[in-house]
């Protein structure tokens, strides 16, 4: 790749180098239909429902319009979660944004723009026709049979006159009086279905999982604080492990499988303010989400993919930079023209530029590093999404089969809704396709180089064994249709957003 991206950074932290290797051939394009360099609700809506997007609309196909009302009507596009649910399993959406944020509402709203999280961004004009992003959620299908919902951005469900539980000098931004969350409850008490909702670590902790069918936990006025500033303690908020691992426990008690979609979505605000330390530490906190759900779930019948929305013009450079220099450092030799040392990662635009231009801190201390800002090219208030194509890395069924090569952003929910038998492809575990012909069985599992406690671990993808020979299994018919079955997990990992 051309630049240094903050993917290849947290992967090869934890997967050995031969996998890194075979994988880095699978990537994808995430250009939007009006735009050359993707912006985050169209990518989102080509990511999470199979078709690309304009931009800043969100789950809606290209007929959509940006802040055109009337074009929504006809251009909604379902999404993996709708498909999911069709299906019977259980779905869920962890993030460290607000849940209605550009993202995460691909996968349960329709918007000509993806600002209009609250009615107060609706234009007054729009409002009888159009809801916004926080009332689809709670009102539509597929929101309102969402298990797990967990995130920030507290302000959209409350109204003016509610003060927000954490800041409490601050009032929710609803004009229509309404309280989303008790709306919420109240709508789950009304079906009659095991619901809770919290708002801090310490609640969430004692949630019992035996007890709990639906869960909300909205645990910021706006986005969740960056890893580096977060409170740990009761009253602050959950990781983004710590999310994921509870919305697991709740979705893995469906025998019909779950989908689960988990979102580092600070990694790409920390981006956009060049802030390089927080980027870099949200993206192993991404990593220890991805690392927690893998101890959860079972390989053979859960496929994990973890790529990127769009990319960030973030490059690393040097000249004969010895290996092991502080990634957060400077380069070990000075310009040759102004004679004058910079950093190792630098912006390709953003709030780092200054003439003469900002010479780094020559510190180690933990404050300095993680606020400083790394020098740009170009000045901008924040810095914009870069263009090229972003890696794809997966995990479990069919894996290897369905995710190599370039491919456009759209088509990775249809793999997937191949490989867990959603959607339009509903019929192949049951060896139809959607069109009524016989169908050969899917790829015969293979073992894969991954150990388990009697051996490698069969996973149903063309992945090498120990002895780096393909082996076949000597599971029976049965056992295929299993893992074909029960494919239960889907965690994409996506670097994020636009503050707004």
């Amino acid at each position: 790749m051309g630049v240094f991206h903050e993917s290849e950074i947290k992967i090869n932290v934890s997967i050995r180098e031969d996998v890194v290797r075979e994988e880095r051939d699978k990537n994808d394009r995430t250009y939007n239909m009006d735009a050359q360099i993707g912006e985050s609700s169209a990518c989102a809506t080509a990511l999470l429902c199979g078709v690309k997007a304009n931009f800043e609309t969100v789950g809606l196909d290209t007929r959509g319009r940006f802040e055109n009302c009337f074009s929504s009507f006809s251009s909604r596009v379902s999404s993996l979660i709708d498909w999911a649910q069709e299906s019977g399993k259980s779905t869920g959406i962890v993030t460290n944004t607000r849940i209605t944020h550009a993202t995460p509402a691909a996968l349960y709203g329709h918007s000509p723009s993806r600002y209009w999280e609250d009615d107060s961004k609706v234009p007054p004009a729009a409002r009888k026709s159009c809801k916004d992003l926080a009332r689809q959620l709670i009102e539509n299908d597929p929101g309102r049979n969402i298990n797990v919902l967990m995130g920030g951005g507290r302000r959209h469900w409350l109204p003016k006159v509610a003060n927000d539980p954490e800041l409490t000098k601050e009032e929710g931004r609803r004009l229509d009086g309404r309280n989303l969350i008790d709306d919420w409850l109240r709508d789950k008490r009304r079906r009659q279905l095991k619901a809770e909702y919290v708002w801090n670590k310490g609640q969430l902790d004692k949630i019992n999982p035996n007890e709990v069918d639906y869960l909300l936990g909205l645990f910021a006025y706006s986005h969740m604080d960056f890893e580096a500033d977060r409170d740990p303690g009761a009253q602050g908020d959950p990781s983004l492990a710590d999310m994921t691992r509870s919305a697991l426990s709740i979705l893995q008690k469906n025998n019909k499988g779950f989908f689960l979609f988990v979102e580092g979505g600070r990694i790409d605000h920390a981006h956009h303010y060049n802030n390089a330390y927080r980027a870099l530490d949200e993206t192993l906190a991404m990593e220890t989400a991805l690392l927690a759900a893998m101890a959860l779930v079972n390989p053979t019948e859960t496929l994990l993919v973890l790529t990127a929305d769009h990319s960030h013009v973030l490059t690393m450079g040097g000249q004969a930079t010895p290996r092991g220099q502080p990634i957060l450092g400077m380069d070990s030799k000075v310009s040759d023209i102004d004679g004058q040392p910079y950093s190792t990662i630098l912006y390709g635009n953003g709030p780092g530029f200054s003439n003469p231009r900002i010479i780094p801190l020559n510190t180690t201390g933990f404050v300095d590093d993680k606020n400083q800002v790394h020098t740009s090219a170009v000045p901008r208030q924040w810095a914009t999404h870069g263009g090229e194509d972003v890696p794809v890395y997966a995990l479990g069924p069919l894996a290897t089969t369905l995710f190599t090569g370039v491919f456009d952003q759209s088509y990775i929910p249809h793999a997937i809704a191949y490989s867990a038998c959603l959607g339009e492809h509903r019929l192949r575990c049951q060896g139809l396709d959607n069109f009524s012909s016989p169908m050969t069985n899917c790829v015969v599992p293979e073992v894969s180089s991954v150990s388990g406690a009697n051996g490698p671990v069969v996973i149903a993808s063309s992945v090498m064994a120990d002895d780096g020979v393909r082996q076949k299994t000597t599971s029976n018919e049965s056992d295929k249709k299993k893992v074909d079955l029960k494919i239960e997990l889907v965690l994409i990992g996506l670097f994020k957003l636009i503050l707004t």
